[in-house]
């Protein structure tokens, strides 16, 4: 890249200085004027970073820079994106709208650029993030993902990047715009009048012909300048030094920063090599490695005169030094003071250690090659890393001991057995257990209470994973048992260690169908987590209590889940494994309830972070909802195989599985699909007399015997399932036994006991939106037939059509009168289309499905292109006519249009008026509500059209789930605050939902919402 604008020439304004830093004018205007994205590059030592630290504090920025410096060689995104988030927490403009982070395993870092841009959505007042030595960001997804966030910024957002090097982050982009500034090394080049005024403030008085030749030697090279300056400081002979000073970059750094070393006073020095044994260090660590004070005064000045000596935070009260002068630092220290890096390592371990920094503490206990220390440092932090989800940083940390003193010693032996549970190496991880139980004898008796709890945690991981329901029963109990000698040591272990096994005897429980018990100690380890400020124990628990909701209700799952979300996101545990247990739960609940898109989305998220390895019943789980999935899809053979890695899951685990019958109950359809039936009988036959008879098994041979044209087997199968006789684990199970039971009896020549058997299905399905069974064996005529006649649930039915209708080959159009579709509907296209037989207008159906409207139109144009129509009217026409959208709703609009008289009974029960059902003859005497209802149905004839578009099936399909909530409370007679106290909600939000009811289905009052929550089986 080309400078866009050149500065540092002869003719520049003489340059001044501020507190020993020179102020270069130049540069400092155009960092002022600059565009969205400034990038400063330049080689090492040319003084950007000084360059941009002047300039925010001469501008008066310091309260609107976010400054992140990137360590060297940083390959871990996550570490990156907490200083990003915690440099915009400290600027006044966006410490209210960004959220905090904390470290977790796996941090998605597009994750958390998402939620950086839904945060700074609202930043009203300009901010500058200032990231330095973006180079070192190692991680190619890093800068992929700095990428994103640059070029969907607010506009209030602008960006100073800091580079040796050029990076691909696409700004050229930028370039073409005039949004991006560029500052190179020709720019950042010291003028002789610059270089002159850095002497000047070093006091060093130096002839003009020595300031031009230390200028010409160095190229204006700032660092150079910069050390030469610190370097003639009581220099005997400058002239003679500036003669002198020449050679190759690494030739003038390693000599000048040797000299700049000799040139300091003692005390400096002293300071400079004892505190390089720290990776970061403060005022009172420096007077503890020094035995001297002052400290923290001596590096604020060092920081300063920019002697290599970087602030780390807006207090400047930790520093670290530039890497190079790091490493020539420590490099002197060796070569001066080699005895003494053991004693400096340990007692950085101590102070580390008592100032609550325990990674570090261990780093430098081994360091010193104290393993002992390190390994009892490393023993007491290692629940609470597993706690806070840093299972990487202990297998980092566990890495640093010898081979031989990790054999040698009990404790970190456990440790191993720990890092080999958390890779999913369970029989390692059980051997290791066993030798460091047998070396308890060994281990000191202070410490050994805290080592049996660590050992009863690490038996309670591996009976989780195993999945062995006895064993973690069992030492869930020992935890909780006290154990005084533990908890002397560490009161707080405790609270800990309760939360734990309660929530991990939860978690076992829900395998064995004891899900009352499993949602109480969930509950009341969740509960513990939160009072002793645990969030990460706490989302395990809230994700699992999602987990045991799906056996009761797919709406309180996704509900629960969508917490234990919130609480990871808010964390940054994103891509956590208890993370991806929710995500589990929440593409279960989606693809019961028909919402096979979003199943797909949270499916993939769950595939990213659950690590079936180290848990397989995750693993299961994760496959059978896959399975299922694909079944709902019809892609038969890609549902058995995903079933089929299900099932060897569950074969690895010592107790069965809640969800293990509904494998071989989801296999069976899967091939009977395939056509396999053979297949599909012999598993039947391995199957034994037990498995054959569960609810689910039942369900998946009357579909066999159904395939089979044996409708009489398939009635047999499932009479145990319908009468109560046997019960499913899920609620579902009964709807597929009603549907199939239909679909026998109407085989039979018995279409009553059909509907009768269909409409008990519907009753069961519709509370909790229940819509797989319905997919799963679609039964299209049997539906329609059920629409035409007395239901109480035509919109449950319009929208299983219309599911079907997209999921399924769409009928042939009778007589041959139209053609297909010239080209099939895109998935967008199709999302807009289910909105056209609605009222909303092209902007408030961009509205509803988050486009712009533009996008919304160029979608409409499509379909009216694909359908061969002209006019909206006529493409739901032609769509209805071809299946893309079910027929609307006729029995109730004919009615409704002629002013026939309601049930005036069953509405005004509805609206709780008891009364008015006792006197339907005396209008006088019906509630003001019910009266409104007749007049609406008189007034039906002249609304007859627009009541086509109000109660066709699509209207309930674009009704948000909260929307629909409300619709059905309106039409029980409950008033708005009534509705608000039951949804907990404000009477405000309550008033705008019943607005959107209103306007999506166009009807004009609140009695006719009521009315037709009532006819169209809502209530």
């Amino acid at each position: 890249m080309e400078p866009a604008v050149r500065s540092g020439t002869a003719d520049a304004p003489v340059a001044a200085a501020v507190d020993g830093v020179v102020s270069r004018r130049a540069l400092f205007e155009r960092l002022g004027a600059a565009g969205r994205v400034t990038g400063v590059s330049a080689p090492p030592g040319s003084g950007k970073t000084l360059l941009l630290q002047s300039w925010i504090g001469q501008a008066g920025l310091a309260g609107r820079a976010a400054w992140v410096a990137v360590p060297g060689g940083e390959r871990d995104p996550q570490q990156f994106w907490i200083a990003v988030a915690d440099a915009l927490r400290r600027t006044a403009a966006a410490s209210a709208l960004v959220r905090p982070l904390t470290a977790a395993p796996d941090l998605d870092g597009w994750a958390i650029v998402e939620r950086l841009l839904t945060d700074l959505a609202r930043l009203e007042d300009r901010i500058w993030l200032v990231v330095d030595d973006v180079h070192e960001l190692a991680a190619t997804d890093a800068l992929a993902q700095l990428e994103l966030l640059v070029m969907r910024a607010p506009p209030e957002l602008r960006f100073v990047l800091a580079t040796r090097h050029d990076l691909r982050l696409g700004l050229h982009r930028l370039r073409l715009a005039g949004e991006l500034t560029e500052i190179r090394v020709a720019d950042l080049r010291f003028t002789l009048e610059e270089a002159r005024a850095l002497f000047d403030a070093a006091g060093v008085q130096l002839p003009e012909s020595a300031v031009a030749l230390l200028h010409a030697r160095t190229e204006g090279w700032a660092a150079g300048l910069r050390l030469a300056a610190l370097s003639l400081a009581g220099h005997p002979d400058p002239a003679r030094f500036a003669a002198e000073f020449s050679g190759s970059e690494r030739t003038v750094a390693d000599y000048l920063l040797a000299e700049v070393l000799e040139r300091q006073s003692e005390q400096v020095r002293r300071l400079l090599l004892r505190t390089s044994v720290a990776e970061r260090v403060s005022g009172e660590l420096a007077d503890l490695l020094t035995g001297a004070s002052g400290g923290e005064r001596v590096l604020q000045d060092l920081e300063r005169a920019g002697a290599f000596v970087v602030s780390l935070d807006a207090g400047r009260s930790w520093f670290r030094y530039h890497q190079m002068f790091a490493d020539l630092l420590q490099l002197e220290l060796r070569r001066t003071a080699p005895g003494e890096l053991p004693a400096l390592h340990g007692a950085a371990a101590g102070w580390f250690a008592g100032h609550g920094y325990p990674v570090e503490a261990v780093r430098h206990a081994q360091a010193a090659g104290d393993w002992s220390l390190a390994a009892r440092l490393l023993s007491d932090t290692w629940l609470s890393l597993a706690l806070d989800g840093q299972q990487d940083t202990a297998h980092e940390l566990l890495a640093g001991f010898p081979g031989g003193v990790a054999a040698g010693d009990p404790e970190l032996i456990a440790l191993v057995a720990a890092d080999e549970l958390n890779r999913g190496s369970l029989a390692e991880a059980e051997g290791h257990l066993a030798l460091a139980a047998s070396e308890l004898g060994s281990v000191p008796a202070q410490q050994r209470g805290r080592f049996q709890v660590t050992l009863g945690i690490l038996r309670l991981f591996l009976g989780r994973q195993r999945g062995d329901v006895p064993a973690v029963a069992e030492e869930a109990q020992r935890l909780l048992a006290p154990v005084e000698a533990a908890d002397a040591a560490d009161p707080g272990l405790g609270g800990e260690r309760r939360a734990l096994a309660l929530i991990s005897l939860g978690t076992a429980q829900t395998w064995t169908y004891r899900n009352e018990e499993a949602e109480r100690h969930l509950q009341q380890g969740v509960a513990v987590a939160g009072r002793i400020g645990r969030p990460y124990l706490e989302l395990t628990g809230l994700a699992y209590l999602a987990q045991i909701a799906i056996f009761r209700s797919y709406t309180v799952a996704a509900q629960r889940g969508r917490q234990a979300i919130e609480l990871a996101q808010r964390h940054g545990w994103g891509g956590d494994h208890a993370a991806g247990v929710a995500y589990l739960v929440l593409a279960g609940a989606a693809v019961a309830q028909g919402r096979l898109a979003e199943a797909e989305s949270w499916l993939e998220r769950a595939g990213q972070t659950l690590r079936t390895e180290a848990e397989p019943a995750a693993g299961m789980r994760l496959h059978y909802a896959r399975g299922l999935l694909e079944l709902a899809r019809g892609r038969n053979e890609e549902a058995l195989s995903a079933v089929q890695a299900a099932e060897r899951l569950a074969g690895t685990l010592v107790t069965p599985h809640t969800f293990a019958p509904m494998i071989p109950a989801t296999m069976l359809p899967a091939l009977t699909r395939l056509g396999q039936t053979e297949r599909a009988e012999a598993a039947l036959a391995g199957l034994d007399a037990r498995e054959r008879a569960t609810a689910e098994m039942r369900a998946a041979l009357a579909s066999l015997r159904l395939a089979q044209h044996d409708p009489q087997a398939a009635t047999a199968a499932l009479a145990p399932v319908i009468d109560g006789s046997v019960r499913p684990g899920l609620p579902a199970i009964v709807v597929v036994a009603l549907l199939l039971e239909a679909m026998a009896r109407d085989a039979l020549g018995d279409p009553d006991a059909a509907g009768r058997a269909l409409e008990r299905a519907l009753d069961l399905a519709e509370p909790d939106h229940v819509l797989i069974p319905f997919l799963l064996h679609p039964v299209p005529g049997l539906l329609q037939r059920q629409a035409r006649h007395a239901t109480a649930h035509a919109a449950l039915i319009a929208e299983i059509l219309s599911l079907l209708a997209g999921t399924s080959r769409p009928a042939a159009p009778p007589g041959g009168q139209l053609r297909s579709l010239r080209e099939p509907l895109s998935q967008a296209e199709t999302r807009v289309l289910r909105y056209l037989p609605t009222s909303l207008s092209m902007p408030e159906i961009a509205g509803q499905l988050h486009l712009p409207v533009n996008s919304a139109r160029t979608h409409m144009r499509h379909i009216y292109a694909k359908l061969g129509t002209n006019r909206r009217h006529e493409a739901v026409e032609r769509a209805r006519t071809l299946g893309l959208l079910a027929p609307s709703t006729r029995a109730f609009e004919a009615e409704y249009a002629v002013g026939r008289t309601l049930d005036l009974a069953r509405v005004s029960a509805a609206l709780g008026h008891q009364d008015a059902a006792a006197g339907q003859a005396g209008v006088a005497d019906e509630a003001p509500q019910v009266m409104q209802a007749r007049r609406e149905g008189q007034r039906a004839g002249a609304l007859a059209t627009d009541l086509d578009t109000a109660v066709s099936a699509e209207a309930v399909t674009v009704l948000t789930p909260r929307e629909l909530d409300v619709l059905k409370l309106v039409a029980q007679g409950l008033s708005n605050a009534d509705i608000a106290r039951r949804l907990v909600l404000s009477d405000h939000t309550v008033h705008r939902h019943l607005a959107n009811i209103l306007r999506k289905l166009n009807l004009s009052s609140r009695a006719a919402v009521a009315a037709w929550g009532v006819r169209t089986g809502l209530v």
